[in-house]
């Protein structure tokens, strides 16, 4: 391709990007006490929230409401069209209803706006016309800004389908702080993948009851010896009359007490106060304090539980999920 006919591409490319961003600048400046209420509606709810849109408004609400669902607002999409023939059904009294329609007068909406004022189900309107049908009939409506489409002619949506998703972003964060939505619940919504792994919990890998490493502190060291074997991991956890944590045997603390070990008891040949690691931390913490200190495993304590081990995580737990 000749290099003219590449930048007139590039220029092409550049011109839609700037477009939006300018359109994006001006949502920002546009909002208003109007997206306030929405969040509070929207947090007030007691039901889900149904997002609706036709056609490329259709695509950006099935988004919106898959971030929302995600994020810790329940919600799903109803398509308008579907909505007439049984789909109404979906939405019910304590129900927050968003719909999409940048010139708010799009046909198929008419059934389900009627729906929710006949059955008093408050509505949210986002469109570019303030006296447009759909504004008129919500409770509330957000208006995005007067702003060129990016194709130049006006025909393909383009800039107000950007707004519209940045606007539904907005609404989402805004929950989400609100509801101080934090990493751990985020993974609750997303268990699959690497993000799942990401933010997988410890008590979500360890090992727990039969499974565990532990003998009293006044176990001979023949026996510490053989529950090393049994249970694999290569450590054994030593606890008190109590069942709580006093310290680990480890290949290093054999080999440093060599001499004499086979008399010996695991308090004797034992290191004090072992690295542990709360069952409520996430997996990728786990694997950072061993990685740090060159370790393979850890007890799991949980700060509350007054010291007792409820569990071990071991590396290999943590690279079989994509960790490390």
């Amino acid at each position: 391709m000749a290099g003219a006919e590449t930048q007139t591409l590039l220029d092409a490319g550049h011109r839609v990007i700037a477009t939006e961003a300018a359109a994006l600048t001006l949502l920002d400046q546009s909002l208003g006490e109007e997206f306030a209420q929405a969040v509070e509606l929207l947090l007030s709810t007691t039901g889900r929230v149904i997002v609706s849109g036709m056609g490329k408004s259709g695509h950006i609400a099935r988004k919106i409401a898959a971030t929302f669902a995600s994020t810790g607002t329940p919600a799903h999409f109803v398509h308008p069209a579907e909505a007439s023939h049984g789909d109404l059904g979906m939405m019910a009294q304590g129900d927050v209803v968003l719909v999409l329609s940048n010139s708010g007068e799009t046909p198929e909406l008419a059934d389900l706006l009627a729906y929710t004022r006949r059955f008093g189900i408050s509505l949210i309107g986002v469109a570019s016309r303030p006296n447009s049908t759909l504004i008129k009939q919500s409770d509330i409506g957000l208006i995005l800004p007067p702003a060129e489409e990016a194709c130049g002619n006006g025909i393909v949506p383009t800039t107000s389908t950007t707004m519209t998703l940045a606007l539904g972003d907005a609404l989402a964060v805004a929950l989400m702080e609100h509801r101080q939505f934090t990493p751990e619940n985020f993974r609750d919504y997303h268990p699959g993948g690497k993000l799942g792994a990401q933010l997988s919990k410890v008590r979500d890998l360890m090992h727990t009851g039969d499974a565990l490493p532990l003998v009293s502190q006044d176990t001979p060291m023949t026996e510490a010896l053989l529950e090393i074997s049994r249970k694999g991991f290569g450590v054994v956890g030593v606890t008190d009359p109590n069942g709580a944590m006093l310290g680990i045997v480890t290949d290093g603390d054999l080999r440093r007490h060599m001499e004499g070990l086979l008399e010996r008891n695991a308090s004797e040949v034992m290191t004090r106060s072992p690295l542990t690691i709360a069952p409520s931390a996430l997996a990728e913490e786990a694997v950072s304090v061993m990685n740090a200190h060159k370790i393979t495993c850890l007890f799991v304590v949980d700060p509350k539980g007054n010291g007792i081990p409820s569990g071990l995580v071991h590396i290999h737990d943590c690279l079989r999920v994509g960790l490390g």
